[in-house]
């Protein structure tokens, strides 16, 4: 069953495990496009984006089963990110946490389409 999470909190989970995504993935973003008057809009991803709804333990085994495939990318967010100001808390708590044992609030996923709309199955956008 999805779980409530407060928009915010839930809208800095999508950002922190996109970031890691673009960076990493070469090509995801489309072109900048200029509109009729010659602003410039930056690129966004040309593969789109979906922001589905799932409670940790879903997140942790769609996490797991991605990271299986060595053609499919995965950022995460650790819950524990939300919960600690200063990253090397973060980074130590992660270090000192077993992959079994860690909470997420995000997982990120870029692979082929079939089997990443597999791993995701029948989750429900975000609301």
């Amino acid at each position: 069953m999805a779980m409530k999470r407060a928009p915010g909190r839930a809208a800095n989970a999508a950002v922190c495990a996109a970031a890691p995504t673009v960076a990493r993935v070469p090509g995801l973003l489309g072109a900048d496009i200029s509109d009729a008057t010659g602003s410039v809009h930056p690129a966004l991803p040309w593969v789109g984006c979906s922001v589905l709804a799932a409670d940790p333990a879903v997140l942790r085994a769609i996490r797991e089963k991605a990271a299986s495939y060595a053609d499919t990318f995965v950022a995460d967010m650790p819950a524990s990110a939300q919960h600690t100001l200063v990253y090397t808390d973060y980074a130590a708590s992660v270090a000192n946490t077993d992959s079994a044992e860690l909470d997420y609030c995000a997982v990120s996923i870029v692979g082929p389409r079939n089997r990443v709309s597999k791993i995701v199955g029948k989750l429900p956008l975000l609301g």
